[in-house]
């Protein structure tokens, strides 16, 4: 495993920071946070809220709360986007191989289990609760990668083989949870018209900026015609077909914040993978991996405002939809990972990296529980501002509580600490 720990503190910290100051700042003046918050930039924008009038006449404006969700977030989800590419397309790949199953399956547990939790226990109170609640079934499914690799560490021990292990479940959650996002929970009404832009941005830049100049260098190992369409035009044609994709996206009524992924597809990249957040990887130069490096200090900056426009939530705001959630993921994962993880282990006979338990299986769950970030997204677009959503964010921030119940469930499950 290589160190990624430091990168990880930094992400998580400026994170926490915004929430908090979100957190107090809406529990002192609710009134000026959610002014701040819905802050109107600019009126008739080309990108923003759409708002339509009774005759059918549109216009957008763009607020602060939709710069940061919808705009700057779409760097968050490619680089996101491009660890799910690398674990998948690279020979090397982390979720390519028999390798890859146990946590492929185990995964879809931890997705099944908190959706089959939230919405059974959703049923039982009624239908007006379910009614009103339904549509959060995705938000327990979350597993925030950064923080439970934090708890991960602390739990298990830098060295133990569950802590990979559980870098690739978060991965292929990741994956899943922007596939739900895109096909569950549009932005709009759906024109999918218009993801022709978006499909054709990544085509055409894939095309003249990757494929012909590789075709020109033939079997010139120097890649002269490569080389010299990076050094010249470095970033920028990607840059244009990402903004270009991105108002695909925005126009299709797709979630705009996944407007880049088509994109990072497209980028030059290495051969080899070092897994999420490794610091190996600073030492490669690819232009899918310089771009990285390049995005790295601005969305940890995109992550404090990401919090501080989402995470201010009254307490009193709890509801229904906080103990939903909160039980989709304290009970739903880690009991979903279990089953489909010893399913995957011994009835199936795909096996468990040389050094994990079956009873790991569950204390990872409990780490994976811990959903906040993506939680948090899933949260502001399920849901339409007011007393519902802000009950599911409750859930969402309340679910640092796994932390707790991993180290319980370590002690209990008799964790034997690794460290490297």
């Amino acid at each position: 495993m290589y160190r990624v720990w430091n990168f990880v503190t930094e992400y998580s910290v400026l994170l926490i920071l915004g929430a908090l100051l979100a957190l107090v700042w809406a529990n002192i003046d609710p009134h000026s946070y959610h002014a701040f918050v819905e802050y109107p930039l600019v009126d008739h924008a080309w990108i923003g809220h759409l708002h339509v009038d009774a005759e059918g006449h549109g216009h957008r404006t763009l607020t602060l709360h939709y710069l940061i969700n919808d705009v700057l977030m779409a760097l968050f989800f490619a680089m996101a986007g491009k660890e799910v590419w690398e674990a998948v397309a690279l020979k090397s790949g982390s979720l390519r191989g028999k390798k890859a199953m146990t946590p492929l399956i185990a995964t879809v547990g931890g997705m099944l289990g908190p959706i089959s939790v939230y919405l059974g226990i959703a049923m039982v109170m009624g239908s007006t609760t379910f009614d009103a609640v339904s549509n959060g079934w995705a938000i327990p499914t979350a597993t925030d990668i950064a923080f439970s690799y934090l708890v991960g560490r602390l739990v298990f021990g830098s060295g133990h083989p569950a802590v990979r292990f559980l870098l690739l479940l978060a991965i292929a959650d990741d994956a899943a949870g922007l596939v739900i996002l895109a096909i569950f929970y549009p932005s709009a009404e759906i024109q999918l018209s218009w993801l022709g832009l978006s499909i054709a941005a990544a085509v055409a830049v894939w095309f003249f900026a990757n494929r012909l100049p590789r075709a020109m260098d033939g079997q010139d190992p120097k890649k002269p015609v490569s080389t010299m369409v990076r050094e010249k035009f470095g970033f920028w044609p990607y840059l244009v077909a990402g903004c270009a994709s991105w108002y695909g996206f925005q126009e299709s009524g797709i979630h705009p914040a996944l407007g880049l992924l088509p994109i990072v597809a497209t980028i030059p990249h290495a051969d080899i993978n070092f897994g999420f957040f490794s610091e190996a990887e600073t030492h490669m130069h690819d232009l899918l991996n310089d771009i990285e490096h390049a995005l790295k200090r601005p969305v940890e900056v995109i992550l404090f405002f990401f919090g501080l426009a989402n995470a201010g939530v009254e307490f009193n705001s709890m509801g229904d939809a906080t103990w939903l959630v909160l039980a989709g993921l304290l009970v739903g994962k880690p009991v979903g990972i279990l089953l489909m993880g010893w399913i995957a282990a011994v009835p199936m006979r795909l096996g468990l990296p040389e050094g994990m338990k079956i009873s790991d299986l569950f204390v990872l769950g409990c780490v994976a529980a811990i959903g906040f970030t993506v939680s948090l997204f899933v949260a502001s677009v399920a849901f339409d501002p007011g007393p519902v959503q802000d009950a599911a964010k409750m859930g969402a921030l309340f679910s640092f509580g796994a932390a707790g119940l991993s180290f319980i469930a370590g002690i209990l499950c008799r964790v034997e600490k690794k460290e490297v």
